[in-house]
């Protein structure tokens, strides 16, 4: 259990660099990379806790909604984004 609490905490403290990127990113996709970073290792976050709560079936569970959750944002918002298609004919 010792290791998974240390790899949590390392996880948590390469954080840093992607929620940097995700407050002061100076575009949006720069944010975009930053919230997916955030949510992939919040992912992996959730499978170390199931790991120490000895409770991996359920906490897998969670970790697949999550990141099914953030993969359909991330879709949603490069629709929002998407430039590269014309305006509709009237």
């Amino acid at each position: 259990m010792n290791g998974a609490l240390l790899a949590a905490v390392v996880l948590m403290l390469t954080l840093v660099g992607p929620v940097y990127r995700m407050v002061r990113g100076p575009t949006v996709f720069d944010r975009m990379v930053g919230v997916g970073a955030v949510g992939t290792t919040t992912v992996i976050l959730v499978c170390l806790l199931g790991r120490v709560a000895e409770r991996m079936d359920m906490f897998v569970d969670i970790a697949i909604a999550y990141a099914m959750l953030n993969f359909s944002g991330s879709l949603v918002v490069a629709k929002y984004l998407d430039t590269s298609r014309e305006d509709p004919p009237r």
